[in-house]
């Protein structure tokens, strides 16, 4: 079903609860959530050429999956899609078999969680930072677990102050990897079926950035994970891999296997040192 772009939230909102009241929420059923674009078209609105032409990809509940491709090749545009930051000039976009379009926003985005490029913190306590924008009481557990799975708990529990320690004006007490664990820790707490992860550790020391992407593994186990990588080395382990060229997918496998091709994916692999 096509939502027209007329439809205002509250007819989409109303419309999507009356459907709903007879299927079993699919998080009863599995972790996670299949993703599906088919035949997208997009072109951003201050430009003429189409960022993406034609793009089709199929992520299966509980996957990694990695989206790769050179600068401009449409990468990022597939996550603001997703979250519909923005709409598709053609084609299909669906969560769990379910047009997102027909799905209100309120609800998609609360089943979806972001980390990006550069982690936002406020001026506030590191308690405030990671549950800004939380609808319900959480609980300490709840929030130590997050910490804990995002790698960071010991750090802000060895503060004299602990979680109610200021971070300062856009987090400058603390170092890149701290603050970027703190985002992490944030889009954790809200338990996302699906985690999105757009160039998370490009900003980070190599130590730094393995310790935060061994976060990003292990907290991603039994949920849909979506990472758009620029370094290789840190989507090796991905299920999947999607190569993006001018708007459209052109290759897509595993590291192993796209390694052993010797096409595109290979030799970004070479600019970058990495081996199989």
């Amino acid at each position: 079903m096509r939502v027209s772009d007329t439809e205002d939230e509250n007819t989409v909102s109303a419309r999507f609860h009356e459907t709903q009241r007879w299927f079993i929420p699919t998080t009863f059923i599995w972790k996670g959530a299949d993703i599906a674009f088919e035949n997208v078209w997009f072109t951003y609105p201050s430009r003429n050429t189409p960022v993406l032409q034609g793009l089709s990809i199929r992520i299966r509940h509980g996957d990694f999956a990695a989206i790769v491709g050179t600068s401009g090749s449409g990468k990022t545009t597939v996550i603001s899609l997703l979250e519909r930051f923005y709409e598709p000039r053609r084609g299909s976009i669906r969560y769990n078999n379910e047009e997102i379009a027909a799905i209100p926003l309120k609800v998609l985005r609360r089943r979806m969680s972001l980390v990006a490029q550069e982690p936002y913190l406020f001026r506030g306590t590191i308690r405030e930072n990671i549950l800004l924008g939380m609808e319900e009481v959480t609980n300490e557990a709840l929030l130590h677990q997050a910490c804990r799975d995002a790698g960071i708990h010991e750090f802000i529990t060895s503060l004299p102050l602990g979680y109610d320690t200021d971070v300062g004006a856009s987090g400058v007490s603390l170092s890149g990897g701290q603050k970027q664990r703190i985002s992490i820790a944030r889009a954790l707490i809200r338990d996302p079926a699906v985690l999105l992860l757009d160039e998370a550790t490009s900003n980070l020391d190599s130590e730094s950035e393995r310790d935060v992407q061994a976060v990003f593994e292990h907290s991603g186990r039994g949920r849909t994970m979506i990472v758009v990588a620029h370094r290789l080395a840190t989507v090796q382990k991905a299920d999947v891999i999607f190569v993006i060229d001018q708007g459209r997918v052109v290759e897509k496998g595993n590291h192993p296997s796209l390694f052993s091709q010797r096409g595109i994916y290979w030799q970004m692999c070479q600019c970058q040192e990495l081996g199989i």
